[in-house]
């Protein structure tokens, strides 16, 4: 990664690294370092344990102090939907995360770089790079700005099949399904795409690299839709 990409990169997450090699090192994945034939150690790997740790004391923390109402089970199913590597992944967009990894040829050839599983563990590589390089309070700010922004959004995504399953199931007998309307790539890196109906009707569209995926994001989408419409519904009867 050159220090041009280096600089986008700190511009996107607005910090700015003391130690650059943090950076680097956060955004090597082991392909890139296998096949160079570097040190294993030199994959973001350890920083991505560090992070992983950092991330739930501050989730933990999160929960604790904006939910004193909120049940022990309640917060770790709350928890769990927020470092789960779909969530991750899904916050990783926002930084387009993946176009920053130094990587090897032949992962980058089958889609790795937009994997959730490799850009989800960038992330929390990040944040352990940004723990070592600033300390915690640093560390604490980013996890706030880029994953906690949104909690109950955050929710919403990981439980969004089920929770679009129960809206459904509330106002129609007719039945919510998934459509398969695209296929793109070779078998080692394909895209889907999906629609979520009831009935006939198109209610939400998603794409991912897997069929589960798609099927999660457009459920997620069709949830901000009917979300969206009631909220306008219940303006206009108020009116």
């Amino acid at each position: 990664m050159s220090n041009k990409n280096l600089r986008g990169l700190e511009s996107a997450i607005g910090y700015e690294f003391r130690d650059k090699e943090l950076l680097r090192h956060a955004m090597t994945h082991s392909s890139f370092t296998n096949e160079h034939r570097l040190n294993k150690l030199a994959c973001n790997e350890r920083l991505e344990f560090l992070g992983d740790a950092v991330l739930e004391i501050t989730v933990s923390d999160y929960l604790f102090r904006n939910f004193p109402d909120m049940p022990e089970g309640e917060m770790t199913k709350t928890r769990a939907s927020i470092v789960c590597e779909p969530t991750l992944a899904f916050c990783s967009r926002d930084l387009s995360l993946g176009d920053y990894l130094l990587m090897g040829k032949g992962e980058e050839l089958t889609g790795g770089r937009y994997r959730d599983s490799i850009v989800s563990d960038a992330m929390e590589a990040l944040i352990g790079a940004v723990y070592l390089d600033g300390g915690f309070t640093s560390a604490k700010e980013f996890i706030d700005r880029f994953i906690l922004n949104d909690v109950q959004d955050k929710k919403l995504f990981y439980d969004s099949k089920t929770i679009l399953q129960e809206m459904v199931q509330a106002v129609t007998k007719e039945p919510l399904s998934y459509r398969l309307t695209k296929e793109e790539g070779p078998d080692h890196n394909k895209t889907f795409g999906v629609e979520a109906l009831i009935g006939d009707r198109v209610i939400g569209t998603g794409s991912g690299r897997t069929k589960k995926a798609a099927e999660q994001e457009a459920a997620y989408h069709a949830i901000l839709s009917i979300r969206n419409d009631n909220a306008v519904q219940t303006k206009k009867n108020n009116c």
